[in-house]
């Protein structure tokens, strides 16, 4: 701290004592003006540190104004119900086209009418208490007429010497929009088990009579080609409600450590006759060291073989599947199926596994859709590339043995 405050006072008093002294031909000396520099002595010193304590304010007011700006939090602080600091997040989430667009502005401005009384409790609330109160959603409106949801908790601070209610938030609208979008996809799916079960209930017992009947019909000679073809089109009714039930109750599964080459090369046997027809080949690159996965092997033989058929279908010219496991260290087995079909637009991509949602002409969507469903049973991921007129890859990601499942809690 620098006392030029008080030197100039000091300096400035002795000079207009001693000179009234001498203009009066009094003595410079006087107990008068030891008294008027001692007195200007203790007025400079507290100059001195009003005018220091005054400077520390101001650098430890910037410091929080930076703190402020720096927070990955919109902060909005009021006193009255008016805006008097934002920080730059705030003013970026409100789309305002400056600071001094939102400084001064009635806080219930920055709401929608809906939250009006919300926001004035709380304010009252925020003010008279000494805790900060705990999160709440509100409507906000931004400068450019949109609304966004914001989770915001209030607290009573000092700002700029006065009291004032901090607000600090969040903008959730995305994370809202995402939980309704996981709401809706889950009251259809629930719709749907409804359904489904009531369908496949109806359908499977008429279609069992049905067919055995055709079975002994079918021992009339001149008839066989008719009888193959509704024969067959009954087992593509029966595999259709066979989805159906998957989907409509839980399954119980047989959890067990599995090698993926193992049962991938199973599957690869049991469609490659379909693919030699097909002029389809099969290419298979296993890394070293795979470890084990712990699964219920038919559900995902099942899932294998979908993809593996939906590939061949893709592939009415013939061409080449590749198929490629490799271990991941932090996500465990990857196996990656990538055919040379037809592909798929990128804007169908997203709505691929939904149910009834297909690119195939005599398609249910069920089939993708029980895929999703086993590779999320099993706390595994199925993503999905595609290209037009270049092909599909299907990324199939599943935890390794060591890993644990969170829906059983069981160390494997």
């Amino acid at each position: 701290m620098k006392n030029w405050g008080q030197i100039i006072l000091v300096f400035f008093t002795l000079g207009i004592t001693t000179y009234h002294n001498f203009s009066h031909g009094e003595s410079i000396f006087t107990l008068e003006i030891l008294f008027y520099g001692a007195l200007a002595w203790f007025l400079g010193r507290h100059y001195d540190k009003a005018k220091y304590y005054e400077k520390i304010a101001k650098i430890n007011e910037r410091s929080y104004k930076n703190l402020l700006d720096s927070l990955p939090s919109a902060i909005i602080i009021h006193k009255d119900q008016q805006v008097i600091y934002v920080n730059d997040l705030a003013v970026t989430i409100l789309r305002a086209p400056n600071r001094e667009a939102l400084i001064g502005k009635p806080t219930l401005d920055l709401v929608t009418p809906k939250y009006a009384d919300q926001l004035k409790r709380r304010t009252k609330d925020a003010s008279s208490g000494n805790k900060p109160l705990k999160s709440i959603e509100y409507k906000l409106k931004r400068q450019d007429g949109t609304t966004m949801d914001f989770e915001v908790s209030s607290l009573k601070i000092i700002f700029e010497g006065v009291e004032a209610v901090l607000s600090i938030g969040k903008d959730i609208t995305e994370k809202n929009e995402q939980t309704d979008q996981l709401l809706q996809k889950s009251e259809k799916l629930a719709l749907l088990g409804q359904m489904a079960a009531g369908i496949a209930h109806e359908i499977r017992n008429p279609l069992t009579s049905i067919r055995g009947f055709v079975q002994l019909f079918k021992g009339e000679e001149g008839q066989n080609v008719y009888y193959d073809i509704v024969l067959s089109e009954l087992d593509r009714i029966n595999g259709i409600v066979g989805e159906f039930l998957f989907l409509s109750k839980p399954t119980t599964t047989a959890m067990q450590q599995r090698d993926v080459k193992k049962l991938l090369n199973d599957v690869v046997t049991l469609i490659q006759t379909q693919t030699i027809l097909s002029n389809i080949q099969i290419s298979m690159e296993y890394k070293s060291n795979l470890p084990y996965v712990y699964c219920d092997e038919n559900q995902l033989k099942q899932v294998f073989l979908n993809i593996l058929k939906n590939a061949t279908e893709a592939m009415p010219n013939g061409g080449t599947i590749e198929l490629k496991v490799k271990k991941d260290n932090e996500r465990g087995v990857v196996i990656q199926i990538t055919d040379q079909g037809v592909g798929i637009p990128k804007e169908r991509i997203p709505s691929l596994g939904e149910p009834f949602f297909t690119t195939k002409e005599k398609g249910t969507g069920l089939g993708l859709m029980t895929c999703y469903k086993i590779i999320e049973n099993h706390q595994g991921q199925l993503q999905i590339e595609s290209e037009v007129d270049k092909g599909t890859t299907v990324h199939i990601i599943l935890p390794s043995a060591k890993v644990e499942l969170k829906e059983t809690g069981t160390s494997y």
